[in-house]
């Protein structure tokens, strides 16, 4: 539920009829925790936050914070405690225990199977159809997913333990894992499987050995659950699987070196263009990106600092790997190797917001010699033709001499280039620390005189005294200066101050009766005149020709014979994508005649 990032509705603190709703559902929810410790997961002072958001699918959940940290979801009218919480407290629910490289599927999104489940000598907890349950790791009491089950105890043991077993919710190192401070489980030793007899375990060691490639990325895993009772033979496999992941990574023997490249020459082509990944991403990091640059859109990252960094003779082609997205290759590196740290600044539009440098995956990456720049946004297809690549277009704003004030706690001086979210956040945490907001009426907020002088006009003055959370959003954009991002292909991000320019369409009359469509500002989308004069050509069999733009040194109008706007309008849509907000003069399309 949680594998995917989910979106933030609303943040506010507990009303003290609610706090005690959470204390009693929390209470029948968990009968096992004691008045003590009701006491400290619910607490009757300290602030509790109550978080409404939505998950990837549309659902909607509610979560309870104490001390930034989620303790409890709620979904669907029924309390789920967090990894949080029952760190704190790992006895409150029944609990199977699997291997840690199952836990890391898990953390994949997968529930789980009856098969992984080890069976301790005391025999499985007893649990209904539907009840909450967790799952922990051999030799680790600490909770690592929440789930409900899938079957009752007697029915998984009718079943010959195969099928699923639990329908899994949470787990550690999820999004809503991220959304506490991040921290680690302690090792809670567990005598019954540390010391008990784990059933069939000789007898799965061989398939075990043949799956151990198939297992991904699970060395963090191990690294953060220390002790947790995993065998040798897993370790070594975890270690494996790594050094299978990272092949460009220095290796501490050289024997481990030749069983690398010897795996590197049988690997898919799935997993030589994970590996072209990785590889593009570490180097982009190391030797392009800059820390002035952060925060960096994801789309851009790609395609100015990624693209660049395939070698010669390859092509990097995302769909074509196991992540089959940036964002689920950028949510990996975040989550399980936490070289950098995505965040949604705007809606639906993702950012690189920081990059660990020390991080050892990252500095012990040794770039290759000589990359293969690709500086054309429009690229080769095998079938000869150009493929265009639409620039990335965002709306920013710019610090004014106006509003100044109430960015400068924030330490944003005047010309600071800022996303609206940035500028969102910025201003709610100014009213907040000024506390600005209306006690009887929290949706407003009262003007103190830096607001009276930066948003008001003068005649507003003595008139307005309280504004609603959007109007003073809305008045704040409006006082800043626009600015748009350009980013194309393989070009540094342009900057352009005031209203985008879009692609303008226009009929012009030449002679008696003749007319020529004008095309203009092609170069500002990345797109080259003569290839879409060329374009035109072929599609309308009418003959194009380019003629400078008055007043300016290096653009150039196309001119094509005819009312021509309707194919203009199809070319720049269907094959070059350009939205149709950036697109000028397509009103003026002749209609088709009534019959």
């Amino acid at each position: 539920m949680f594998t995917k990032a989910f979106r933030v509705k609303s943040n506010t603190v507990i009303k003290g009829s609610d706090r005690r709703k959470l204390k009693v559902d929390v209470s029948t929810t968990f009968p096992l925790l004691s008045e003590s410790e009701l006491s400290e997961v619910v607490p009757n002072k300290e602030e509790i936050n109550v978080v409404k958001v939505y998950a990837h699918k549309g659902d909607a959940i509610t979560l309870y914070v104490l001390h930034k940290n989620p303790l409890f979801f709620e979904l669907e009218k029924r309390l789920y405690p967090t990894v949080y919480m029952l760190w704190q407290y790992p006895n409150v629910l029944p609990s199977f225990a699997t291997w840690a490289p199952v836990i890391q599927k898990i953390a994949g999104g997968a529930d789980l199977m009856l098969p992984g489940v080890v069976v301790p000598s005391c025999g499985l907890p007893e649990v209904r159809q539907g009840e909450c349950c967790v799952v922990k790791v051999v030799g680790n009491e600490a909770p690592m997913a929440v789930g409900i089950a899938a079957m009752s105890t007697a029915e998984m043991c009718s079943a010959g333990m195969k099928g699923r077993g639990v329908s899994v919710l949470h787990t550690f190192m999820d999004n809503l894992w991220a959304y506490g401070d991040k921290s680690c489980p302690a090792l809670i030793s567990d005598a019954e499987t540390t010391g008990g007899e784990v059933l069939n375990r000789d007898e799965n060691n061989e398939e075990g050995e043949s799956g151990e490639e198939q297992e991904t990325n699970v060395g963090e895993l191990s690294d953060c659950l220390n002790g947790q009772g995993v065998d040798q033979e897993t370790e070594k496999a975890c270690a494996e699987v790594e050094g299978l992941r990272l092949t460009k990574c220095e290796s501490e023997n050289t024997n481990e070196e030749e069983e690398e490249v010897n795996l590197d020459e049988q690997i898919s082509p799935q997993d030589e263009m994970d590996a072209l990944l990785l590889q593009c991403f570490l180097h982009a990091l190391k030797s392009r990106v800059k820390k002035s640059e952060l925060p960096l859109l994801t789309s851009s990252f790609l395609r100015n600092h990624m693209f660049p960094c395939c070698p010669s003779g390859k092509q990097l082609d995302i769909k074509k790997s196991s992540f089959k997205k940036l964002s689920k290759f950028l949510q990996t590196m975040q989550q399980q190797h936490r070289v950098v740290r995505v965040k949604e600044l705007t809606k639906g539009v993702e950012s690189l917001v920081e990059v660990d440098w020390k991080n050892p995956v990252l500095r012990s990456f040794r770039a290759p010699a000589e990359p293969h720049v690709e500086e054309d946004p429009v690229q080769m297809t095998e079938d000869g033709e150009k493929t265009y690549h639409p620039p990335e277009i965002t709306i920013l704003y710019s610090v004014s001499a106006r509003v100044e004030p109430l960015f400068r706690e924030a330490n944003k001086r005047k010309g600071t280039v800022l996303q609206p979210g940035e500028v969102r956040t910025i201003i709610t945490e100014y009213v907040k620390a000024n506390e600005l907001v209306d006690e009887n009426n929290k949706n407003y907020v009262h003007i103190n005189p830096i607001l009276c002088d930066c948003l008001l006009e003068k005649s507003e003055y003595h008139e307005v005294s309280i504004l609603k959370w959007d109007d003073l959003f809305s008045r704040t954009l409006s006082k800043m200066q626009e600015c748009s991002q350009f980013v194309i292909a393989g070009q540094q991000p342009i900057m352009k101050k005031g209203h985008i320019e879009p692609i303008d369409i226009t009929v012009a009359s030449r002679g008696s009766n003749k007319k020529v469509t004008l095309i203009k500002n092609l170069e500002m989308y990345g797109l080259d005149p003569i290839d879409v004069s060329a374009a035109l050509q072929h599609r309308v069999q009418a003959s194009a020709v380019l003629h400078p733009v008055p007043g300016t040194k290096d653009k150039v109008l196309v001119q094509i014979q005819g009312n021509q706007i309707q194919q203009v309008g199809n070319l720049l849509l269907d094959r070059y994508h350009i939205p149709r907000k950036y697109i000028q003069g397509l009103e003026k399309a002749q209609k088709g005649k009534k019959k």
